[in-house]
């Protein structure tokens, strides 16, 4: 098992690349299997999930390869349908396969995904969209769950709630099926673009994206071709977040300015000066942020976007433990964001939480102490708290973090802070 270790108590500087998007190449390589060539992701972020994604999409019948941070996947073979249920236990965003199976083969076989640490995710709403298009959805009392079509036919497919997942699967799903399919209720997260825009590119036939509506119209079939992965906002802003609590100044290279701008405006919020960084032909490229006092607190509520992430809850929980005054966090996407409120305490943060609202006390300095990674983001969060701590903070459980951060401790290194990872039998 894997620790990290975290000598505090001095500001971070330095320049980092930001990784290729854990939340957006999932669904893209899902929507490998809907065309019958190759299909090549350039800048893709090697963390545990997507390793996880690659073995799911070789059982069911594609050939990836690797080259550096490039992936390219042949998907021009026989595919299979089912997903082993052993490979669904291990990662909940397995579930984005169904719609591109259901698409490419007319059957998707997978399981209930189960719990998660930080809330309930259920799947009602992603088969809500496959029956919509026409197929015959069933579940038995083991949890296994069948999708299956003659044809997918387009409709009109209506979310209560503006669910990412499932937002993913029906576009998946509605691709190849025949006639338009018009999603009202969609999310606007900048991973459904990335999505539509991979899709757009091989051939599809969308637009909407970034609203609230997506149209579709199906098309007979999809083409390989090469997509650079978009910069992952969330790494981004977790490590903006450590500079906010430990102070200092750097610059992310690839942050995702244009879809980040609820972040910086917490970020400012808080007292940090943030600004764009420009390439030499004028585009926007990066991220710049400074910070030279103790945070200020403020209210902070979560939201789908263009709201404030809530995978970013956790990382500014630890920023608002350090702040000048009273601050107040309401998590309105999941119940169980909080856990990592407990482990902040072990580090002399002043928490209160009640229900889906978190009172904090800010205080002058936080202490090292062993500290358990309750999930990604709430590992993550505790790196960025050990930085900004007195002493020496020992993060037992990390594997979370390495789920979805390439070498959070590579990237803090860079940024000079002194942290490690320590090897346990």
């Amino acid at each position: 098992m894997s620790e990290i270790c975290v000598q505090g108590c001095r500001p971070l500087t330095g320049e980092i690349n930001i990784q290729g998007s854990k939340n957006g190449v999932l669904p893209m390589l899902a929507a490998s299997v809907l065309q019958r060539e190759t299909l090549k992701f350039t800048n893709v972020p090697i963390i545990q999930d997507v390793l996880c994604m690659v073995g799911i999409l070789e059982s069911v019948g594609c050939c990836c390869r690797w080259d550096g941070h490039s992936l390219s996947i042949d998907a021009s073979g026989e595919i299979y349908g089912e997903i082993p249920r052993k490979d669904v236990g291990k990662m909940r965003s397995s579930i984005l396969l169904m719609g591109a199976l259901l698409g490419r083969t007319g059957r998707a076989v997978t399981w209930q995904p189960g719990g998660c640490s930080i809330g309930s995710r259920p799947v009602d709403l992603h088969l809500l969209a496959f029956s919509r298009l026409g197929a015959v959805v069933s579940e038995d009392e083991e949890g296994k769950i069948e999708a299956s079509a003659k044809e997918l036919t387009g409709s009109m497919v209506y979310f209560p709630f503006p669910s990412v997942g499932a937002t993913e699967n029906a576009l998946l799903a509605a691709v190849l099926a025949r006639g338009k399919t018009v999603i009202e209720g969609a999310a606007r997260e900048p991973e459904i673009i990335s999505l539509c825009q991979l899709l757009r590119r091989m051939g599809a036939d969308i637009c909407g994206e970034g609203s609230s509506r997506i149209e579709v119209c199906g098309v007979e079939r999809l083409f390989g071709t090469v997509f650079d992965v978009p910069g992952d906002r969330i790494a981004a802003g977790t490590y903006l977040a450590a500079v906010a609590g430990a102070g200092g100044h750097v610059r992310i290279l690839k942050g995702p300015w244009e879809f980040m701008q609820e972040e910086i405006r917490v970020f400012r919020q808080i007292g940090a000066e943030v600004e764009p960084i420009s390439s030499k032909t004028g585009e926007v490229c990066g991220i710049e942020l400074w910070m030279e006092k103790r945070p200020k607190a403020i209210s902070l509520s979560t939201g789908p976007y263009p709201g404030f992430p809530t995978d970013l809850q956790s990382p500014m929980l630890a920023v608002l433990s350090r702040a000048e005054g009273i601050s107040q966090v309401r998590e309105a996407v999941f119940e169980a964001r909080f856990k990592t409120a407990g482990q902040l305490q072990k580090m002399g943060a002043q928490i209160e939480v009640s229900g889906n609202c978190a009172r904090i006390f800010g205080q002058e300095r936080l202490l090292g102490a062993r500290v358990q990674a309750m999930d990604l983001r709430g590992g993550a969060a505790l790196a960025a708290a050990a930085l900004a701590a007195c002493g020496e903070t020992m993060i037992t459980d990390c594997i979370h973090i390495e789920r979805g951060y390439e070498d959070i401790c590579r990237d803090i290194r860079l940024l000079h802070g002194e942290i490690c990872w320590v090897q346990k039998k």
